[in-house]
């Protein structure tokens, strides 16, 4: 009997080819088992959903999708925060064939519309009406778009956008409860579509990237392989599915391992979550354990002791650490000494740190943007897992990571089985594999400059040494800030010059929480804002001063509201004195000196980085 012919419950993870496939086995396999965990906000209460349990709802949704008669490749853009209607609405499109377009809950209206018109998306699924308001009053046609479903219904027929009808979800499912769903099922190709996820471009619009089954999958597969995630583990999910990263990682591979999923239901409330639900695996970005190294630091500055105390642990866990990953050797004095001190340490210092993230943690991923030395230090020294990756959307992500028994956080770790790379011209990081895109949607130009001679260029400079990956900069000028977000500073560096009363613009943010830019004003228009505010426009300290600062921020806002909402600055730096040729500022072309103005400004930066005081 071939591996087709088997009961699908029967058949290996390597034998399935798509991730509609992948849901099902999952299903067959383990139905009583708790798949998904999610916080009820009426009771206060933690809910779980077993397999079994959410495949029905599954199969409701794709009853509903049904009766839109959708032809086989239709575009569903999914609106929503995560959560089991989020997988749900993805599971039922897979289902039918159909290409999920998730979108980022929190993005602005004008970006959403665009990517709605843009992948001609025939169904949009949202959490509230309004969004729906916002969305179709955009300013952007979308003759593609028959159905808008949302989660909450509360506004009049009077106040939607002409022509598209409006459903809630109950209502949604509910005329469709008699049709019989086996009969609409659709099985796709592993070379079908299996999402359309938008990333940011360099013209300022964001590019559509095609994965295809196959692409995922054979991450998917890859992963498992390297992390071996099993039934019991549980994982935290708080970083958005419209994320590869975590659609692929937190969502999918989950689905192949028979994990649980606990949707977080405020990223304000993950201390308190982390705590609640104990999870073994965390998907994250370096923005989070920032956010705890901050906390650490803060507190530490109150007591000469504790971080006394903090930082001999450190120093002692990390080596102990680079030792258990053959990083390094010490005599037998030195790790005699370090076994006694730990032993002191371990209990006030290392699992204090490591009860705030549960207790249980085995893996702790970190993925999208690079980890900074002294936290990666930091954790491992303490004992939290921390791998770091490498990967982009456009490999469906993962190239290259780390494995908590092989982890070198010098490098972001070993290529993924089945992925080749090559170090190009200008030490570009180069990749061909199962996993890489067929391309960018609609935009033939763009994925011809994508690859070289059928390698996709990843627009990061890297050395790779004994199979490690080594990340050593950019080809291109693109900012990735903590979380993960890819922006073009070029971009809207021109969108915030438009306005008359900003002379030169830099932006900034790499590796950052958020991005920032300095102006440099020019001397009417100061005059006048100083006027308005009452300040004194020679004083220059007055560029400094909250009430400017707010005046400019809104104006570059409104400049920039085109751009995706993680792109828009947050931080704005005044200045009146212009970058000139002789302070190596600009270059004779009159190209920005980025780094240059990165170190002038560099003290400015640092303040509005700098956490705030409450």
């Amino acid at each position: 009997m071939s591996n087709q012919q088997r009961p699908l419950q029967e058949r290996a993870l390597t034998d399935l080819r798509t991730l509609a496939e992948l849901f099902t086995w999952r299903v067959a396999k383990t139905p009583s088992a708790e798949a998904y965990r999610q916080f009820n906000e009426t009771n206060g209460q933690w809910i779980s959903y077993t397999w079994e349990e959410t495949h029905q709802r599954v199969m409701g949704c794709v009853r509903a999708l049904s009766q839109l008669n959708l032809e086989r490749g239709a575009r569903i853009a999914i609106l929503l925060p995560n959560g089991l209607q989020a997988v749900c609405i993805d599971q039922a499109a897979l289902q039918m064939a159909c290409v999920p377009v998730p979108m980022h809950a929190l993005d602005n209206p004008e970006s959403i519309a665009y990517i709605i018109g843009d992948s001609d998306a025939s169904v949009l699924i949202a959490t509230t009406d309004q969004q729906w308001k916002d969305i179709g009053n955009a300013g952007v046609a979308l003759p593609a778009l028959r159905q808008v479903v949302v989660l909450e219904k509360n506004l009049t027929e009077a106040d939607y956008p002409a022509g598209v009808p409006v459903v809630s979800t109950e209502e949604w499912l509910s005329a469709a409860v008699n049709v019989n769903a086996a009969g609409v099922l659709a099985e796709a190709a592993a070379d079908d579509l299996a999402a359309l996820v938008y990333t940011s471009g360099t013209t300022g619009k964001p590019k559509g990237v095609m994965l295809t089954h196959n692409n995922v999958m054979s991450n998917v597969k890859a992963v498992v392989a390297r992390v071996a995630p099993v039934i019991s583990d549980v994982f935290l999910s708080f970083l958005p599915l419209s994320h590869t990263f975590e659609r692929t990682a937190g969502y999918y591979l989950p689905v192949a391992a028979g994990a649980c999923v606990a949707f977080s239901h405020s990223v304000k409330q993950l201390p308190e979550e982390l705590v609640t639900i104990k999870p073994t695996i965390l998907i994250s970005v370096p923005r989070i354990y920032e956010r705890v190294y901050s906390v650490i630091q803060t507190k530490l500055a109150q007591s000469k002791v504790q971080s006394f105390l903090f930082n001999a642990a450190i120093a002692v866990g990390w080596r102990r650490f680079t030792r258990a990953q053959h990083l390094s050797s010490d005599g037998v004095l030195q790790r005699l000494g370090d076994a006694i001190v730990w032993r002191v340490l371990e209990p006030v210092v290392a699992s204090k740190l490591k009860n705030q993230f549960g207790g249980r943690l085995r893996v702790a991923v970190s993925g999208g943007a690079a980890l900074s030395t002294s936290i990666s230090r930091c954790f491992l020294g303490l004992g939290i897992p921390i791998v770091q990756g490498y990967g982009m959307t456009e490999t469906a992500p993962v190239v290259a990571f780390n494995a908590p028994d092989d982890n070198n956080p010098s490098t972001v770790g070993r290529i993924l089985e089945g992925v080749e790379v090559r170090v190009g011209e200008n030490a570009e990081l180069q990749v061909r594999g199962p996993n890489v895109m067929r391309g960018y949607w609609k935009r033939e130009e763009d994925t011809a400059k994508a690859f070289i001679d059928g390698w996709l260029r990843t627009g990061d400079q890297a050395e790779v040494v004994d199979g490690r990956v080594r990340i050593l900069g950019r080809v291109k000028e693109i900012i990735v800030t903590s979380t993960g977000e890819k922006i073009a500073p070029v971009d809207l560096e021109i969108a915030i010059s438009t306005d008359p009363a900003f002379e030169q613009v830099y932006a900034f943010g790499e590796n950052a929480p958020f991005i920032g830019c300095v102006v440099v004003l020019s001397q009417s228009y100061w005059a006048q804002l100083a006027q308005t505010l009452g300040l004194d426009a020679t004083d220059l300290n007055n560029l400094k001063s909250p009430a400017a600062t707010d005046v400019v921020l809104k104006r570059v806002r409104e400049l920039t509201c085109s751009f995706p909402f993680y792109a828009q600055p947050k931080g704005v730096i005044l200045s009146t004195e212009p970058w000139t040729i002789e302070s190596t500022l600009i270059t004779p072309t009159l190209k920005l000196k980025r780094l240059n103005l990165q170190k002038h400004f560099a003290e400015d930066m640092a303040r509005i980085y700098a956490p705030r005081k409450k």
